[in-house]
C-alpha cells in the first residue's frame, strides 16, 4: 500500500471522527430549534432559511466542482435534520374542528405531517384547548376564496389570546367519489357539504344527479361508504376517498371556480422568525368622523402596504365593528413601533394578532 493512499485514509478517519462529533452538536441545536418551533407553532420546514443557508456556506467553499457537491451534501444534511424534528413532532398535538378527513384535518396534516391530529366539535372548542394547554396549536380556517371570511375564527381571534403564528393557503380539489366498483353510470344521488354542492353545480347538473346536504364532506363520504350502495356518490377531496375506502370516480368536477381556504396556526406565544414578514392587525375606532381613515393613513404614512382589510361586527355592541388589517412587514422595528404608538391614539382596542409568510401554499 502506497504512503500516499495511507496518508489519504488517515485525513479522512481524522476528519471522520470530527464529523461524527460536529454532526451530533448540530443535531443538538436541531433540537432546540424544534422545541423553538414548537413553542410558536411554526412548521418544521422553512424555505426561505434553509435556502439562506446554503448561500451563505456555499460560499466558504472556493472550488467551483466541489461547491457543487457541498450544495448536496448541504441539501441531505438539512432533510436528516428535519427528519428527525418530525420524529420529535410526534408528541405535538394539533387541534382542528371537524372530523378525520375535513379540509381542516387535511390542512393540519400538511402543515405538521408527524404532529398529533385533535379533533373538536367546533372552532371555539379546537381554540380553547389551546388556551388550556390541551394542545399545543390550533389550525383553522380563516378565509375561503368563494364563501369569504371566516367570521367565528376572526372573532376568537380579535377576542381570544392566542397568536397566528402562520397563515396557509389550501387549494380545494372536489371529487365525485364512490364504492370501489360504482362508475358513473350508477351514481343517482351525491352527498356534500351545501359549499361543495354549490361550488359543482354545473357538473352536479350536467349529470342529472340529485343532492342531498351534509355537514361536511368528510361525513358525506362516510356516509356513501356506511350505506354501501352503488347509486350514491359523495363530494369530497382524495384524502377522504383514501380514509372511507372509496374510489374517486372522477376528478376535479369544481373546475368552473377557484376553492382556496386560508388556514391559520394559532399559539400562545407570539412567534418571530425571518419567513414570517406579513402581521395581522386588529382594532376598532372611535365613533368620530374620519377615525377609520385615520388609522388606515396612519398604517400608510410609514410605508406600509395594507393588503387587506375587513370588518367584522362586535357582538357585545349592536352597530360597532372592529377591522382586520394585514400588512406587508412586520412591526419590531423602530419604525413599526413608532407606528403602533400613533394607532394607539385614534384606536379604542389596538391588537399585533400576529404574523405569517404571505401566500404560504400547503
Amino acid at each position: 500500500m502506497s504512503n500516499k493512499l495511507e496518508e489519504a485514509r488517515k485525513i479522512i478517519n481524522e476528519v471522520d471522527a470530527q464529523m461524527a462529533e460536529l454532526f451530533v452538536k448540530r443535531m443538538r441545536a436541531a433540537e432546540m430549534v424544534y422545541e423553538h418551533k414548537r413553542e410558536f407553532g411554526l412548521p418544521i420546514l422553512d424555505q426561505k432559511r434553509e435556502d439562506a443557508v446554503i448561500e451563505a456556506n456555499s460560499a466558504l467553499v472556493e472550488d467551483e466542482v466541489l461547491k457543487g457537491y457541498y450544495i448536496d451534501y448541504l441539501k441531505h444534511l438539512m432533510s436528516v435534520s428535519r427528519a428527525y424534528q418530525y420524529r420529535m413532532q410526534s408528541g405535538l398535538k394539533v387541534a382542528y374542528s371537524g372530523v378525520e378527513g375535513a379540509f381542516a384535518h387535511i390542512a393540519a396534516g400538511r402543515i405538521f405531517p408527524e404532529g398529533n391530529r385533535v379533533p373538536y366539535s367546533d372552532f371555539k372548542a379546537a381554540y380553547d384547548s389551546v388556551v388550556r394547554g390541551e394542545s399545543d396549536v390550533a389550525v383553522l380556517p380563516i378565509e375561503n376564496s368563494y364563501a369569504g371570511e371566516v367570521g367565528q375564527t376572526m372573532d376568537l381571534i380579535f377576542s381570544g389570546e392566542l397568536f397566528i403564528n402562520g397563515i396557509y393557503e389550501l387549494e380545494i380539489h372536489q371529487n365525485l367519489l364512490g364504492l370501489p366498483d360504482a362508475t358513473v353510470e350508477d351514481i343517482r344521488k351525491v352527498t356534500s357539504h351545501p359549499q361543495a354542492l354549490s361550488q359543482c353545480h354545473d357538473y352536479i347538473k350536467m349529470r342529472g344527479f340529485d343532492a342531498e346536504e351534509a355537514n361536511n364532506t368528510a361525513l358525506a363520504a362516510k356516509t356513501v361508504a356506511e350505506a354501501n350502495d352503488k347509486s350514491l356518490g359523495a363530494i369530497a377531496s382524495v384524502e377522504t376517498a383514501e380514509i372511507y375506502g372509496l374510489k374517486v370516480i372522477e376528478a376535479n368536477i369544481n373546475k368552473s371556480g377557484e376553492n382556496t381556504t386560508r388556514f391559520a396556526v394559532l399559539s400562545k406565544v407570539k412567534a418571530a422568525s425571518p419567513s414570517l414578514s406579513s402581521t395581522v392587525l386588529m382594532f376598532t375606532v372611535r365613533h368620530e368622523a374620519g377615525s377609520l381613515a385615520s388609522a388606515i393613513g396612519i398604517i400608510g404614512r410609514y410605508g406600509y402596504n395594507m393588503t387587506a382589510l375587513r370588518s367584522r361586527p362586535m357582538k357585545k355592541h349592536s352597530w360597532q365593528y372592529y377591522f382586520y388589517v394585514e400588512i406587508d412587514g412586520t412591526i419590531d422595528t423602530e419604525n413599526g413601533a413608532a407606528m403602533i404608538g400613533e394607532l394607539n391614539k385614534v384606536c379604542d382596542q389596538l391588537k399585533v394578532a400576529g404574523t405569517f409568510a404571505p401566500h404560504t401554499e400547503i
